[in-house]
């Protein structure tokens, strides 16, 4: 017999004891078996041993060593599969099977299989892909489903028949080596920024609480439980889900947002539980339907999203996606209500100076870039609709496309940032921005110290077959209702029985619809509150943050929401008589509720309440450049008329 060199590979799991024929050796289950590299079979080894003993150990796919793309495949595959399938080249193991010729190894991989049979193409890597439990789906849908298999293998041969332009493709959508993509120490980070992200929001929230909602502010939660359960009776419970229910005074509240805040630390400090994660989730959810009209905002409802799916996280893929599927709908919505609302602003190109004159809360360097020259709002306008309505669909792409879309989005999330306070809502959408990456690429940009650091915190663990299943049913549920809830959004179309399951679920905001700034509001109304003693003299009520005194420049408040500051935008776009707060707002200033004075900047009256309050609109615009210099003012006003008449706890 003539000497062979093996080359080890590692088989795990084989069940009973194997014998080579070449060397005469005996080896225990689970132990290294030699492949041999001489291509000549033995004179004294026929053929049916020769493939008894390659079929003995396992199936073993049969590659064409000498293409590179095959080679990138073959390694992504090795990755996945492990030990439970072995792999080889066949001008090293070719000749050991001889029923194959040449020309068809070099034409599409082989599979061989520990009964003698030979799969090829398409088939043959589902087969060898099938080891790997979350990748079955490929070759059931390959034989039960009618035409798939036929397209999978004309695909197969186009593809091998043009393998320079696939490597490629490959190199370029994927990058090469081209490995399975792990997201273990992505999810550890992504949970530590959760933790600070509810830090923030119960925070924010927190220190305003008893001013709005509290027994003594504006819209007491415990009259509005009352009211709600008086009119629904126990279905309230469903519809407004808060734990307030078991006890609705202020001390409760107030252990809500302390215990979230708690919590929020200890996810941030690594005490990386389901059950904290749970509990974030609960108590946030609990606030959110307490806060009213003050908690109505799309970065709530995207934390609470968020923060539904990030219970789920851990080793499961199918959640890493749903993550990327929450971005693209992020992201595309956005961009989507806007051509779909047919403001002349957009379709002009004109909306971004618009944008920064007349939004909410804008930053100081919001006045600066209102005043850039025409063309660069307008290439920003476009900029905005690429960003929005053409890179979502990269999240959902190869990896090298991923890597793009989230730079993209974090830079038009960077910009938003430096123009308007918009909360938690940047720092929220760039950390969702953490699953267009994997653990690779971190292994990259990071210092390995620091990387080696985190590998060792993250415990990677084998979840059971039930909690897979449970994380199935996640996703199956999320995109059921978030695909017809998204269609519905962009066709106007309805399907009721779908529409029944969103209206169940809709209360506890774990999916959403998006679309932030679909029509730009032009002006830019104000409400000025003021009191008087006699009725003749009349002192303004200046808010911590909100324009008022022309002379102040906008601030930076985010990740802070001032509450208060943003609903009194809205609410001078409308009129007082469809939002009510307003007049509950003014009555506490005229007891002089400390809650209530607690969230403005200025209270003209320290001593005791006035007699009067009333509230008049101003139209507020940016001042020039000129202006600005000569008069040293940041904004220019002028009177609009009346708001809200003046009222007295006498004459309401």
């Amino acid at each position: 017999m003539e000497e062979f060199d093996p080359l080890e590979i590692s088989f795990a799991q084989k069940g009973t004891e194997v014998e080579d024929h070449f060397s005469g050796r005996r080896f225990s289950p689970g132990a290294a078996l030699p492949i041999y590299a001489e291509t000549t079979v033995p004179n004294n080894f026929t053929q049916s041993e020769c493939m008894n003993r390659d079929q003995s150990h396992g199936p073993l796919l049969v590659f064409d060593g000498e293409c590179r793309f095959c080679r990138a495949w073959v390694e992504y595959w090795r990755g996945l599969t492990g030990d439970r399938v072995d792999y080889a080249p066949f001008q090293e193991v070719g000749e050991r099977f001889p029923q194959v010729s040449r020309e068809e190894f070099a034409a599409a991989v082989k599979l061989i299989l520990p009964d003698a049979e030979v799969r090829s193409g398409a088939q043959a890597v589902f087969t060898a892909l099938a080891a790997v439990p979350s990748k079955r789906w490929m070759l059931w849908s390959y034989d039960r489903v009618p035409g798939v298999g036929p397209l999978c293998e004309a695909a197969y041969r186009t593809i091998a028949n043009h393998r320079s332009f696939a490597y490629w493709v490959t190199r370029s959508l994927w990058g090469i080596p081209f490995r399975p993509e792990t997201y273990h120490v992505i999810s550890w980070l992504f949970l530590r920024l959760m933790g600070a992200i509810y830090f923030m929001a119960f925070a924010s929230f927190g220190v305003q609480a008893a001013g709005l909602v509290g027994s003594h502010g504006i819209l007491p939660v415990s009259e509005f439980l009352g009211a709600v359960h008086q009119s629904l009776g126990t279905a309230a419970y469903w519809n407004v889900p808060t734990l307030l229910w078991l006890n609705r005074s202020d001390v409760c509240l107030r252990m809500v947002w302390i215990t979230g805040i708690c919590l929020s630390l200890s996810l941030l400090l690594g005490l990386n539980s389901r059950a904290v994660r749970m509990g974030l989730f609960v108590l946030y959810l609990s606030l959110d339907t307490a806060g009213q009209v003050f908690m109505n905002y799309q970065w709530d409802a995207l934390l609470l999203e968020t923060g539904f799916l990030a219970v789920f996280l851990g080793s499961e893929v199918v959640i890493v996606k749903l993550f990327r599927w929450l971005l693209c709908r992020l992201i595309f919505l956005s961009g989507a209500v806007k051509l779909l609302s047919r403001d002349p602003t957009w379709s002009h190109l004109t909306a971004l100076p618009v944008h920064y004159q007349t939004q909410p809360l804008p930053t100081p360097l919001a006045w600066y870039f209102y005043h850039l020259p025409e063309w660069f709002q307008r290439m920003s306008v476009v900029f905005v609709f690429f960003v929005e309505l053409v890179v979502p669909c990269f999240v959902l792409a190869p990896r090298q496309l991923r890597w793009f879309a989230g730079l993209a989005i974090t830079l038009l999330q960077l910009l938003i940032f430096l123009t308007g306070n918009y909360a938690f809502f940047n720092l929220l959408t760039i950390s969702l921005c953490l699953f267009v990456l994997d653990d690779a690429v971190l292994s990259r940009v990071l210092p390995k110290r620091l990387l080696s650091s985190l590998t060792k915190r993250v415990l990677v663990s084998v979840r059971p077959v039930w909690w897979r299943a449970v994380c199935g049913t996640v996703a199956a549920f999320v995109l059921f209702v978030s695909g017809f809830e998204m269609a519905g959004q962009l066709s106007g179309r309805r399907w009721a029985p779908a529409e029944t399951v969103i209206r169940a679920v809709s209360p506890f905001e774990i999916v959403n619809t998006y679309g932030l700034f679909a029509v730009m509001t032009t002006t830019r109304p104000e409400i000025i509150v003021e009191g008087s003693n006699d009725g003749t003299i009349w002192l303004p009520y200046e808010f911590k943050y909100k324009p008022g005194d022309l002379t102040r420049a906008p601030v930076w408040v985010q990740p802070h929401q001032p509450r208060l500051d943003w609903q009194m935008w809205f609410a001078a776009l409308g009129d007082y008589r469809t939002d009510p707060w307003v007049l509950h707002f003014l009555a506490r200033l005229l007891e002089g509720q400390p809650e209530v004075l607690g969230l403005l900047g200025h209270d003209p009256f320290p001593e005791a309440p006035p007699h009067y309050v009333r509230a008049s609109v101003y139209d507020y615009r940016f001042t020039t450049p000129a202006e600005k210099k000569a008069t040293r003012h940041w904004w220019k006003r002028e009177l609009q008329g009346s708001y809200v008449p003046r009222v007295s706890l006498q004459n309401p």
